[in-house]
């Protein structure tokens, strides 16, 4: 988008790659309540491209700096972490899926879904590192009964965080139903 552009001018465009599927557009929400749908800002969005290898090619970003890990990739692969964990949310028919800024804008979620009348708050990191302040800033201010982090690091489930690594991704449904099985008890 260019700066200082309307929607408007981009309306038409943004449909069409929607409407077949190229892109995903993930509303922002005002308030994380159920149902998520009534607190979205539909003015307020971001946009992933459909599949994390098509942002790949797009970006020509080289297999060697994936597979080796070289300082251009550390500044990118957050973006790819975030397309990844999208890319398997989408999977998930009865699951929507929003975005949440504070306020003040001092705090982002990356993800927030909706799944068997829970609203979740979905922190994405491409790292083992466990600090998360916007998911702390956002647990802090609306105690959810489930929070996760997906990151490198190993499966753990403590007071209700789940720390989940990227590559179960796919089973966010699995587990989310295993472990509210486990808060039940």
């Amino acid at each position: 988008m260019k700066s200082g552009a309307r929607a408007d001018e981009f309306e038409e465009a943004l449909s069409w790659l929607i409407n077949c599927g190229l892109v995903y557009k993930i509303n922002r929400i005002t308030k994380p309540a159920l149902p998520i749908k009534a607190y979205e800002d539909t003015k307020a969005f971001k946009l992933f491209i459909l599949d994390v290898g098509l942002l790949c090619a797009l970006s020509k970003l080289p297999a060697r700096t994936l597979i080796e890990g070289d300082k251009i990739f550390t500044e990118f692969n957050d973006a790819l972490a975030e397309q990844y964990v999208l890319q398997q949310l989408k999977v998930f028919e009865d699951m929507e899926v929003v975005y949440w800024i504070s306020k003040s804008g001092n705090a982002k979620l990356d993800f927030i879904i909706q799944t068997d009348g829970y609203v979740i708050p979905v922190e994405v990191k491409a790292n083992t590192n466990l600090q998360a302040k916007s998911l702390k800033v956002y647990r802090e201010k609306f105690e959810p009964e489930i929070s996760i982090r997906t990151l490198l690091a190993d499966f753990e489930i403590n007071n209700g965080l789940y720390n989940i690594p990227l590559y179960m991704a796919s089973k966010f449904d699995e587990i989310l139903k295993d472990g509210r099985c486990w808060l039940n008890i």
